[in-house]
């Protein structure tokens, strides 16, 4: 099959020639149609992330085709479709598994980052950690649900009954959260790069009453906010607009470090507070949640061959929406 490999963190990707894998007891063969580039790919490819397996095929929005099932695999067969996320695999017997977090498991894998991933034309993964997907949607936009949606959707729960909700970094995640706090009646304040006239008419197309750059106060306060964008000085920015009591809540598994900020900003009971990977009920919620919203998804194709050029777009902030590789 062809495959995207990373041999070595901070160089490009490399397109291979390599076996198709073979599916263990608990695992399902995927045939990829479709896999999101998320910005956590980013930090894989670029060296944010120091443990890797290397070398690694990354990918962690992956659509795909069961083609054969592992001896033990109940509850999906071949021809159906599914979507493999971030988290793979935990091992269910720690503190955290075992109470229902295994978001916060202590030997967890990553699909993309210790896992092989989707960037290739197949694929392996836990059938525990798989979730079945309507096969009559288009898979290159049900991609960016795998975890622009599921792990963006925790963090939006993270934010409680806000009905005045920032979003700071108006990426793949922002724009289908954005959809579901409209569809639930909350007010959506988008927050961008400065000057980024396309991200704030996106935004406002998308039912943000306010939309504006990051440096910017909004225009009344907010309930909550949640940060995509990996800039660790939005921290004090989202505190400063929030109420007494509102929460600021860190989405990324990356981000520069928060510069020293005045305790009066915290003060009056403001919480901060990150998000670490998902559950699988997370996924269940969302996936529920999103297709009663009719949630649409903006997105970009690239050939699977054209990896690095869609992680270079990311990069640069150019996408509106989210990029999906076409194997």
């Amino acid at each position: 099959m062809k495959a995207m490999v990373l041999d070595r963190p901070g160089t490009e990707l490399i397109l291979r020639d390599v076996p198709v894998p073979v599916p263990g007891a608990n695992q399902v063969l995927v045939k990829v149609l479709a896999c999101g580039v998320c910005r956590t790919d980013l930090h894989v490819v670029d060296g944010d992330l120091t443990e890797p397996k290397l070398p690694i095929i990354p990918g962690h929005e992956i659509i795909g085709t069961v083609v054969r099932t592992g001896a033990d695999v109940k509850g999906l067969a071949a021809g159906q479709r599914i979507g493999v996320p971030w988290l793979g695999h935990t091992c269910g017997s720690c503190p955290y598994c075992r109470s229902h977090r295994e978001n916060l498991c202590d030997a967890p894998g990553f699909t993309g980052y210790q896992i092989d991933g989707g960037y290739a034309q197949y694929t392996v993964a836990d059938a525990e950690y798989c979730f079945l997907l309507p096969d009559d949607a288009d898979a290159a936009r049900q991609a960016p649900l795998m975890c622009a949606g599921l792990i963006g959707y925790r963090s939006y729960r993270m934010a409680g009954e806000a009905r005045r909700l920032g979003i700071y970094g108006f990426g793949a995640a922002a724009h289908i959260l954005a959809q579901l706090a409209v569809y639930q009646g909350r007010k959506v304040y988008a927050f961008t790069r400065a000057g980024d006239s396309a991200a704030q008419e996106f935004a406002a197309g998308l039912g943000a009453v306010w939309a504006g750059s990051s440096d910017e106060a909004p225009p009344e306060p907010l309930d909550a906010a949640i940060i995509f964008a990996p800039v660790g000085a939005l921290v004090p920015a989202a505190l400063r607009a929030v109420v007494k009591g509102g929460a600021v809540i860190c989405a990324g598994i990356h981000m520069s470090d928060i510069p020293q900020f005045p305790y009066s900003i915290l003060w009056e009971e403001r919480m901060v507070r990150s998000v670490a990977n998902l559950t699988r009920q997370d996924g269940d919620e969302f996936l529920e949640q999103s297709a009663k919203a009719s949630i649409q998804t903006e997105i970009h194709r690239y050939p699977l061959a054209d990896a690095n050029r869609a992680l270079a777009d990311l990069r640069s902030g150019s996408i509106t929406g989210a990029a999906v590789l076409l194997p």
